[in-house]
C-alpha cells in the first residue's frame, strides 16, 4: 500500500507486527546502526565491521523514538484510536514497553476535556479528555493483576517524557510550547502523586512494594512528583530519612523517624539467615544484597527464598535452580513446572540456551510452545485453518535457517488438524509435523535447502493432491515465509480458486534482506480477491515477547467480513474496547 494511503488502522497493525524492540536495558549495551545489542557480542559484530556505539544501562532512546513516533503517528491520525489502543494495551496486553509509551502519550496529548464555546462566548460542551486515560492506566488497580504498571512503570512514563528527543517530538507535536526549555511531563506530576496517596492511605500495599524491592523506585517518584506525605510513616517505611529544605517548608518527617531498615546478614550462617527469612517472610530482592561474601547465595537459602518468587522469577531462575540441585527436590520440581506452564511468552527459549539438562531444556521448550498455542487459541475458533508456504527457491539461501527458526517458534502453535504445510521450489512438497511441538517442526524443517525457482501456486497444488480440503464456512488464513519473489499474484489466485480455497485473509513473514530484491506474489494475489493482508519481518520472531503478539494480531484479522484492511479485526477489538477512566 502507498505511503499515502496507510492510514491510521494499517500504521497500529504495522506497530504490533514489527515493533519490538525493548526500551530499557538493566545492563550497558552497543547501538548497532539504532540497535541495542548486548556489550558481550562487541567482538562478534566487530568482526563485521560494523559501527558500534557504548550504550548505557537504562532507556534506550534509539527504541523508544521508534515506538513513541509510531503512537504519535496513531495519534495525529485518529485521536479517539490512539486513546482507546492505550486503554486496550493496559487491559490485554503484557507488552509493558508500549503501556509506557502509551500512557505517556495519553498524558501530554492536548486533548484535555477544554471547554468550547458557541458564537455567544457560553460554553456550548466539553472536548473529550484524553489525558485522563493516562491517568487512569497510571492509577489502575487490580489485586493480583499482572497488568497495572508497577512502581518502575509509573517512573519510567516520566522518564520517557523527559528524553531530549522525545520532549523535542512533543514540542513538535504541539503538546508544549516550542520554546519551552522544560519537558512537558502533562499530568504525570498530578496521577502520580495520587498513586502514591493511595498506597500510603493502604499501609500493606505500600509495605508489599518495599518488600518487593521498590522501595528506591518509589522515592524518585516521590521527589520528582513533589510529593508531600500525610505521615512520617511514610518515610519511615521507606527507610527515608529527611532534613529541612533551604526554603524551610518541610512539615512531615522531620521528627524523629522509626526508619525501617534491612539490616545485613553479616556475621550468621545459612542456617541462622533461613530461620530470618521464614520468620520476615522476606523476598528475594530483599535479600540477595544483604548476604555476607562468605556465605552467599546457597541451594538452602534459595529454597526458603522459593515461596516469595512469582512464576516468572522461577523461569528466569531455572539454570540456578538447576545449579544448585534444587530441581531434584520434588516439591521444588512441581512448583517450577507449574511455573512454566504458566508462561506467556516464549523466554523460555534464551533460558534454554543455559541449562546442562536435556530434561529441564525439552520442558523449557514445551512452556514456550504452549505460549504459542496459547495465543492462536486466543485469536482463532476452531473453524480457522491456516496454510502456511514456505519459500525454499534460490533467492532464499541466505534467508533459509532464519526462515527455519521463525517457523519453529510459531507452527508449533497451531493445532495439527488445522495446519497445512508446503515447501515450493519450482515443485511443491506437503510437510506434516509428527507433533505439535518446535521440537517436531525442527526436524520437519531440517533437510530444507535453498535451491530452484520460485512457484508459489505449486505449494498450494501439493496440499490440493495430498487431500487438504478446507471444509464449507470454515475459514481460511494463507501465511507465507519467504520473499515474495515469484510469479505474478493473479496466478496464484487463480491456483487457489481452481484448487477450491478461498482465503479469508493473507499473510507474509518477510524473509528478504536490506538490498535484496523483493518480490510482490502475496500482496497481488491479496488484491486480486480483495482479501487483508498483514506484512511481518522475519527478524521480530527473534524477541521472545513477539511470537504470541504477532500471533494474535495476524489471526485476528479476517474476522472482520467485507474488508480489505489486514488491521480490522485488531482494529474491531481496539474500538470495542471502553475508555479508561479513573
Amino acid at each position: 500500500m502507498p505511503e499515502s494511503q496507510v492510514g491510521p488502522a494499517e500504521k497500529l497493525l504495522d506497530l504490533v507486527l514489527n515493533a519490538s524492540a525493548h526500551l530499557w536495558h538493566n545492563r550497558p549495551g552497543l547501538d548497532l546502526n539504532g540497535k541495542w545489542v548486548p556489550a558481550s557480542d562487541r567482538r562478534r559484530v566487530r568482526l563485521r565491521g560494523r559501527a558500534l556505539r557504548p550504550v548505557p544501562a537504562g532507556l534506550y532512546v534509539p527504541a523508544a523514538v521508534e515506538l513513541y513516533g509510531r503512537l504519535l503517528e496513531i495519534y495525529q491520525l485518529n485521536a479517539e484510536l490512539a486513546a482507546r489502543f492505550a486503554s486496550y494495551a493496559l487491559r490485554e496486553s503484557e507488552w509493558r514497553d508500549l503501556k509506557v509509551a502509551a500512557c505517556a502519550l495519553m498524558l501530554v496529548q492536548h486533548r484535555a476535556g477544554e471547554p468550547l464555546h458557541d458564537d455567544e462566548g457560553r460554553v456550548a460542551f466539553y472536548d473529550d479528555d484524553y489525558r485522563a486515560v493516562g491517568e487512569a492506566m497510571l492509577l489502575f488497580y487490580e489485586q493480583g493483576s499482572t497488568r497495572m504498571l508497577n512502581p518502575k512503570g509509573v517512573l519510567r512514563v516520566a522518564e520517557l517524557l523527559e528524553a531530549p528527543r522525545i520532549a523535542a517530538m512533543n514540542r513538535e507535536a504541539g503538546f508544549a510550547s516550542p520554546t519551552s526549555r522544560k519537558p512537558q511531563l502533562g499530568r504525570w506530576k498530578s496521577a502520580a502523586r495520587q498513586w502514591l496517596r493511595f498506597r500510603e492511605l493502604n499501609q500493606p500495599l505500600l509495605e508489599g512494594l518495599v518488600k518487593a524491592g521498590f522501595k528506591r523506585t518509589i522515592c524518585k517518584i516521590a521527589r520528582k512528583c513533589g510529593y508531600k506525605p500525610q505521615s512520617q510513616r511514610f518515610f519511615e517505611l521507606l527507610g527515608w530519612k529527611q532534613t529541612q529544605s533551604p526554603a524551610g517548608h518541610r512539615e512531615v518527617g522531620l521528627g524523629e523517624l522509626k526508619l525501617v531498615k534491612r539490616e545485613r546478614f553479616d556475621g550468621l550462617g545459612e542456617a541462622e539467615i533461613c530461620a530470618r527469612i521464614a520468620a520476615g517472610q522476606l523476598s528475594y530482592k530483599e535479600v540477595v544484597g544483604r548476604l555476607p561474601a562468605e556465605v552467599g547465595l546457597t541451594p538452602a537459602i534459595l529454597a526458603a527464598l522459593l515461596p516469595s518468587l512469582s512464576d516468572r522469577d522461577l523461569r528466569i531462575l531455572t539454570p540456578t535452580l538447576e545449579s544448585m540441585g534444587l530441581l531434584a527436590d520434588a516439591e521444588v520440581k512441581q512448583r517450577w513446572q507449574r511455573a512454566i506452564e504458566r508462561s506467556t511468552d516464549q523466554r523460555a527459549l534464551n533460558i534454554a540456551k543455559n541449562v546442562a539438562s536435556e530434561e529441564v531444556r525439552s520442558e523449557l521448550e514445551r512452556a514456550a510452545d504452549r505460549a504459542a498455542q496459547q495465543a492462536v487459541a486466543a485469536a482463532t475458533t476452531e473453524d480457522v485453518h491456516v496454510m502456511f508456504l514456505v519459500d525454499v527457491s534460490g533467492s532464499m539461501q541466505r534467508a533459509i535457517e532464519q526462515s527455519k527458526e521463525a517457523l519453529s517458534r510459531i507452527l508449533a502453535g497451531f493445532p495439527l488438524e488445522r495446519l497445512h504445510v508446503a515447501s515450493f521450489d519450482t515443485t511443491g512438497t506437503v510437510l506434516r509435523p509428527k507433533a505439535a511441538s518446535r521440537q517436531a517442526v525442527q526436524h520437519l524443517l531440517a533437510g530444507l535447502k535453498a535451491g530452484g525457482g520460485t512457484v508459489h501456486g505449486a505449494a498450494v497444488r501439493a496440499l490440493y493432491n495430498a487431500g487438504v480440503r478446507i471444509p464449507a464456512g470454515q475459514r481460511l488464513i494463507v501465511i507465507c515465509a519467504g520473499d515474495e519473489a515469484g510469479e505474478h499474484g493473479t496466478i496464484l489466485s487463480l491456483v487457489l480458486s481452481e484448487c477450491g480455497y478461498r482465503p479469508d485473509a493473507f499473510a507474509l513473514i518477510d524473509c528478504s534482506g536490506e538490498g535484496w530484491s523483493r518480490g510482490a506474489t502475496i500482496r497481488e494475489c491479496a488484491a486480486d480477491l480483495v482479501r487483508p493482508f498483514s506484512e511481518v519481518r522475519v527478524e521480530s520472531f527473534a524477541d521472545p515477547y513477539q511470537v504470541p503478539r504477532v500471533l494474535q494480531a495476524i489471526l485476528t484479522a479476517p474476522r472482520m467480513v467485507g474488508t480489505t484492511s489486514p488491521a480490522a479485526g485488531l482494529v474491531e477489538a481496539v474500538m470495542s474496547t471502553p475508555l479508561l477512566e479513573k
